[in-house]
């Protein structure tokens, strides 16, 4: 850090902010942040214009930027020009690069403390060269921000066309000349004439899961358990596995074998049905209740995950689920009647291995955006970096 480093203390005061009273949400078109940005709106705003927010409680350290003001709230601190003689956008860049969301000293309640922000340093320039670096990054940060819109809009096309295509030739099959015939089901449409059809309850155990918060006594042993955050659509994702103690008896009933398929019973609604195969990533492992594992005796288990998958496979899903204001369930009774298409096995080989060979060179596209997207953030937090610290010289900021 420059000698021209200054405690934060020096520069900025962090103001609380205030409980959202009772029947003012959605009062006005006020935003309303938390500690994770807007997440509402109201009458009235607790800040000037413009205004920075500090998660302090949840997402604590996350910096957020309020151009019109906002209403912030009790989880978060705010600092406006009432509390700063500081440019304010410079003060909002120098922030980010302090790495706030590392740590806290309220261990009973994680959260910001404020005298340990008050205690870090930044570079301090004249209120001229922090409108400069301000600038400066305002424009450099929108045109990279720019890119990674653009980049995650292809990653997005690419999925539309994985999802398409699965769909096509899950439902279709891989010869274009095929004979058709109604399938019966209004969601599905045709499908070739000499494919079967069967409900999900003749081809596979559809088995419900752990109920957790149950009290148990004698001895109990402690196991893995997946949960709708594991269950991704056609993958797992294991990186946050959480453990759960119970007796031997009681995890016998709900452990996990390898090739059931994972399916889904609750979240969004997009979450509904989605499914893998199972195939030992974790031994022993138990199922919560939210997560079905359906356990084929007459159909591979990989066609079936492929079907689930599929968008006709979706609407079914949501035409019998169960939905609230943000979330949708489907019961298991509802799932053990699905209906799943069954062409001659060699030709579920002949598409899977198809949808594989396709798979290889989508994800190759995929990987390339994904390296790109990477990089391109870390061009951007290095840039906001220099750019505070002073390594980017004032005169290289404002040609």
């Amino acid at each position: 850090m420059s000698s021209n480093s200054v405690r934060l203390k020096f520069i900025c005061r962090l103001g609380y902010g205030d409980s959202l009273p009772k029947g003012e949400e959605f009062a006005g078109d006020v935003p309303v942040f938390g500690s994770n940005g807007q997440y509402t709106t109201t009458s009235a705003r607790n800040t000037d214009v413009p205004a920075i927010v500090l998660g302090r409680k949840g997402s604590y350290g996350k910096v957020n930027w309020a151009p019109v003001g906002c209403f912030a709230s009790d989880t978060t601190f705010f600092v406006d020009e009432r509390l700063t003689a500081a440019n304010l956008r410079w003060l909002y860049w120098s922030l980010q690069t302090l790495s706030l969301d590392e740590g806290s000293l309220e261990a009973a309640v994680p959260g910001l403390n404020r005298d340990s922000v008050y205690d870090e340093r930044v570079w301090l320039p004249s209120l001229t060269d922090q409108s400069s670096v301000a600038n400066y990054l305002d424009r450099e940060t929108t045109r990279i921000d720019a890119l990674i819109a653009e980049k995650e809009h292809m990653l997005a096309l690419l999925e539309e066309k994985r999802t398409a295509l699965i769909s096509r030739v899950v439902t279709c099959g891989l010869d274009p000349n095929a004979s058709l015939k109604p399938s019966g089901q209004e969601w599905l449409g045709e499908i070739p004439a000499h494919w079967g059809l069967q409900r999900l309850k003749q081809l596979a155990d559809v088995r419900g899961g752990l109920t957790l918060g149950k009290q148990y006594s004698g001895e109990l042993l402690e196991y893995p358990y997946l949960r709708v955050a594991n269950v991704q659509d056609g993958y797992l994702k294991l990186d946050d596995i959480l453990t759960v103690v119970v007796p031997a008896s009681e995890a016998a009933s709900n452990l996990l074998a390898y090739g059931d398929v994972l399916m889904n019973e609750g979240g969004d609604i997009d979450k509904l049905g989605r499914g893998c195969v199972w195939r030992d990533e974790i031994a022993p492992c138990l199922h919560q209740n939210h997560v079905f594992a359906v356990r084929p005796h007459s159909v591979d288990p990989e066609w079936l995950a492929l079907w689930t998958s599929t968008l006709q496979a979706k609407r079914y899903f949501e035409s019998r689920a169960k939905r609230s204001t943000n979330l949708a369930s489907i019961s298991g009774s509802n799932v053990k009647e699905l209906p799943v298409l069954l062409p001659p096995v060699a030709e579920q080989l002949a598409i899977q291995q198809f949808l594989v060979d396709r798979h290889s060179r989508l994800e190759a596209v995929r990987k390339e955006l994904r390296d790109s997207l990477r990089l391109l953030s870390e061009r951007r937090a290095a840039l906001i970096t220099a750019a505070v610290t002073g390594q980017i010289p004032i005169e290289e900021m404002t040609q």
